[in-house]
């Protein structure tokens, strides 16, 4: 048996591991450990998003960010709204294929919101979804820089 069948999974494809990963966590030496309630959001969100993307998709796709406990997200600059610190959000990243998962996301799941993540016209540099158990706005936005900030404008 491969070590990594033995790590606790939040779904087929994402292990508890990487789902709370953080960086800054570990530099900082902050916890980055979901409650109850963020890992049931947490499993809901791979359930109806990750997993359907994952399987249409046929190969693996990076998850760059999943949960941030909220001292986390405050300490990277989050917004203190974020969807992360609540385990419905997760931001996925192939390099290449990211329009792809974009539109099909946008066209055949259902979200709460769905970035495209600065990029280009062709490709965002990587895409943010979220989940919720009880409203999903399908609201679809594009981040963008505009004098060193982040702006979120409609997806057209």
């Amino acid at each position: 048996m491969d070590k990594k069948d033995l790590m606790p999974k939040i779904s087929e494809h994402i292990t508890y591991a990487e789902a709370t990963a953080s960086n800054k966590a570990k530099q900082l030496g902050i916890s980055n450990t979901p409650n109850e309630r963020e890992l049931r959001a947490m499993k809901l969100l791979a359930e109806k998003v990750f997993e359907p993307l994952r399987k249409w998709y046929g190969k693996p796709i990076q998850i760059t960010s999943f949960f941030r406990s909220a001292k986390i997200n405050r300490a990277i600059g989050g917004s203190a709204t974020s969807q992360h610190s609540l385990g419905q959000a997760i931001d996925i990243d192939t390099v290449s294929d990211n329009k792809k998962l974009f539109d099909y996301i946008k066209d055949n799941l259902t979200f709460d919101q769905l970035i495209w993540e600065y990029g280009t016209d062709a490709n965002p540099d990587w895409v943010h979804v979220s989940y919720s158990e009880v409203r999903n706005r399908k609201q679809v936005l594009r981040a963008v820089r505009k004098n060193g900030k982040t702006i979120y404008l409609p997806y057209k």
